[in-house]
C-alpha cells in the first residue's frame, strides 16, 4: 500500500477526477452576489489601515453589545486572529499555559506552540465541555480557548456551561478566547455570547458568507492593551488586510438575515441526510447542532483515511489530527448527490470489517 496519510494537507487542493471530499471545511454555497458589483475604485488597491478599515470595523461594532470600533482588528481570516491573538499574550505574560479544549481543531496547538506558549487540554465529554474536568485544569493557565459550534464535533455548547465558565475565568484573571467562526450556523438555539473584560471573540467572513478564499476575519478584544499589542505584531508581519476584500465583507453584512436562514436550512437538511446514511452503515456518532461536520467512531482510522482516499477517491480527515483517534471526520459541505455516492463508497470498503466501528 501507498504511504498512509498523516496530514490534511495532503488533501489540500485536490478537486473533481471522482473524488467525493468530506474533508473541507468550505462551504460549497455561493456568496452573497451584492458584494461583486462595482469594485473597480482604486482606493481598494491602496495600502489600509493596520487594524482594518473603519467603516468595516463600525459595522462589526454594532453586531455586538457594548462594542467600539477601535476594540476590533480585522485580519488574515480567523487564523490570523488566533495567531496574532497567541503572539500578543506571549509578549504581555511571558511563557504562559493555554486551555485547549480536546478534540480540537487541529490548527490549536500548533499556533499556540507557535507563538512560544504551551497547550494543555481538557477532555470533552459527550463533544462538550466536562466542566468539573475544566475547573480543575483551568486553574494554571493564562487563557482558554473554546470552539462552539465546535469543528470537528459539531456539537454546541450549553448555555448553563458557558455562563460558569465565563465566571470560573473572569475571577481567575484568565483570558478566553472564543473561536466563533460557526456562530451563525446553530440549528438548536441561538448564540451566546460569552461576557466580560477577559473575552477575545474571534470571527471570520468564511463560513457566514461562503467568502473563505478572500481571508476576511477578524477579532473583537474588550482589553485595549491586547488590541494595541496585536496591531504592533502585524504592522510587522502581513501589515494591512487586503482592502478589496474588506469592502467585500462588509457589502456581506448588508444582505438581509434571510440569506443566512436560507443556507442555514440547507446545512441542517445535509447534516440530517450524512447522520442518517452513516447511522445506517453502523457508525456511532454525535448528532451535531451546528457547523458542518461529525466525528463517528471507527477503529484503524489513519489506516481508514488512506484507503478510503486510494482505493475509493474518497476524502475523509483522521480523527486523531484533532486529538480524537479512532474517530474520522466528514464534513458535509457537499451537495446531496455527492454525499450519496459518498456513503457507497463507504458502504463497499466497510465489507467485512463491520467489527472496526464496534
Amino acid at each position: 500500500m501507498r504511504k498512509r496519510i498523516d496530514n490534511p494537507a495532503a488533501f489540500i487542493g485536490i478537486n473533481g477526477e471522482g473524488y467525493i471530499s468530506f474533508g473541507s471545511g468550505q462551504p460549497d454555497l455561493p456568496p452573497p452576489a451584492d458584494i461583486f458589483k462595482s469594485l473597480a475604485s482604486k482606493r481598494l488597491f491602496k495600502y489600509g489601515p493596520i487594524k482594518g478599515e473603519p467603516r468595516l470595523r463600525a459595522a462589526l461594532a454594532k453586531e455586538y453589545p457594548g462594542a467600539k470600533q477601535e476594540d476590533f482588528a480585522i485580519t488574515n481570516g480567523a487564523s490570523e486572529a488566533l495567531d496574532l491573538t497567541f503572539r500578543a499574550i506571549r509578549e504581555l505574560h511571558g511563557k504562559v499555559k493555554v486551555l485547549i479544549c480536546r478534540p480540537y481543531y487541529y490548527s490549536y496547538p500548533p499556533i499556540v506552540e507557535l507563538a512560544g506558549l504551551t497547550p494543555v487540554y481538557t477532555e470533552l465529554k459527550e463533544g462538550r465541555i466536562d466542566i468539573e474536568d475544566f475547573k480543575k485544569k483551568v486553574r494554571g493557565v493564562k487563557a482558554v480557548l473554546i470552539n462552539s459550534p465546535s469543528n470537528p464535533t459539531g456539537r454546541v455548547e450549553a448555555i448553563p456551561t458557558l455562563k460558569e465558565l465565563e465566571k470560573i475565568t473572569q475571577k481567575l484573571g484568565v483570558y478566553v478566547i472564543s473561536d466563533e467562526v460557526y456562530k451563525d450556523l446553530i440549528y438548536e438555539r441561538g448564540n451566546y455570547l460569552i461576557k466580560g473584560p477577559h473575552v477575545i471573540t474571534v470571527n471570520s467572513f468564511s463560513k457566514t458568507y461562503s467568502m473563505c478564499g478572500l481571508r476576511i476575519g477578524y477579532l473583537w478584544a474588550r482589553d485595549p492593551k491586547i488590541v494595541k499589542q496585536i496591531v504592533d505584531i502585524k504592522v510587522h508581519t502581513s501589515m494591512n488586510t487586503n482592502t478589496l476584500a474588506q469592502e467585500m465583507a462588509l457589502r456581506a453584512m448588508s444582505v438581509p438575515e434571510s440569506f443566512v436562514e436560507a443556507q442555514t436550512k440547507i446545512w441542517m437538511g445535509r447534516r440530517d441526510f450524512l447522520y442518517q446514511g452513516l447511522t445506517d452503515l453502523g457508525f456511532s456518532l454525535w448528532k451535531p447542532e451546528g457547523a458542518f461536520y461529525v466525528l463517528p467512531k471507527i477503529k484503524n482510522s489513519n489506516r481508514v483515511v488512506s484507503e478510503l482516499f486510494y482505493k475509493h477517491k474518497v476524502i475523509t480527515y483522521d480523527g486523531a489530527w484533532f486529538g480524537a483517534p479512532d474517530r474520522i471526520r466528514l464534513s458535509y459541505a457537499l451537495d446531496v448527490d455527492k454525499m450519496k455516492e459518498g456513503l457507497s463508497r463507504i458502504a463497499s470498503y466497510l465489507k467485512g470489517k463491520e467489527k472496526w466501528l464496534k
